[in-house]
């Protein structure tokens, strides 16, 4: 018996092949990765195909301001500020605190987040909604022991709302471990997206590490960002999924934060 999966395209053809069409509708995936690695780019993708496939959109952005994002967007020909002003798309600025201006948030709070879209998702009304949270890093800078608590209330609340929810975390150059343990044991796919030298050139590369309901490519794949037309899947690389294992101290630490979390 075949089971029809609805899949809502990324916005990148190669990725889209890798996830067997796309991501499942209503799943929460976790885009994980060093910075400049090409995270922001793809959540840029996934918000632009939205659009275009009259999803309802919202876009909450923590590490830039809403013209930055705007700009980056456009340097791949992605018009976010029109789809804006035409009542497709919401920008949620979780940086720049402004006055008289519906769309910030005034503390970077989970509560006053999960408020904040929820307000964003009755003003686009009904419909299949898309939902960029970058990055949630931000929500526990400063208290990563409740990285898995914060990250389980977003999903549980935002679940009923219709969204299909990409949510990036930034990991540590030096470790390329996560900023607070969470995030991935409550998602329902993981994005990798990583960088290494090779050859003395520095590459960037994509992983899919875990896609529910999904035959995915287990490979890993070279990816370039390009001006105008975004991010491109280049093919394999000559390296493992092994090759980017985390050391065994880091698993140990991992463990440890679980345990010390509890369920």
């Amino acid at each position: 018996m075949t089971v029809h999966i609805e899949r809502l395209s990324t916005g990148v053809l190669g990725i889209d092949r890798m996830l067997a069409g796309g991501i499942p509708r209503g799943f929460f995936v976790a885009v994980v990765g060093e910075p400049g690695t090409g995270k922001t780019v793809f959540a840029l993708h996934y918000a632009w195909q939205g659009i275009k496939d009259n999803d309802k959109v919202i876009y909450v952005t923590t590490e830039e301001s809403r013209e930055s994002i705007i700009k980056q967007a456009k340097m791949f020909n992605m018009d976010l500020d029109k789809a804006v002003d035409e009542g497709k798309a919401i920008i949620i600025d979780a940086l720049l605190k402004s006055q008289n201006d519906e769309w910030s948030l005034e503390e970077v709070d989970v509560e006053a987040l999960v408020n904040k879209v929820i307000e964003a998702k009755r003003k686009l009304g009904y419909g299949r909604s898309r939902l960029i949270i970058d990055s949630m890093s931000t929500f526990w800078l400063d208290k990563p022991a409740m990285a898995r608590k914060y990250s389980y209330a977003v999903k549980r609340v935002l679940y009923r709302w219709d969204f299909t929810v990409l949510m990036t975390s930034q990991y540590a150059i030096t470790t390329s471990s996560a900023f607070g343990w969470g995030l991935e044991h409550v998602a329902d796919g993981i994005i990798r997206f990583g960088r290494k030298v090779v050859g003395g050139e520095l590459k960037r590369y994509i992983l899919v590490e875990k896609m529910r309901q999904t035959p995915h490519d287990l490979r890993v794949n070279y990816i370039d960002i390009k001006d105008g037309e975004g991010l491109v899947i280049l093919g394999p690389a000559n390296f493992s999924k092994e090759d980017l294992a985390l050391p065994e101290d880091v698993k140990r630490r991992i463990r440890s934060a679980n345990k010390d979390l509890g369920p």
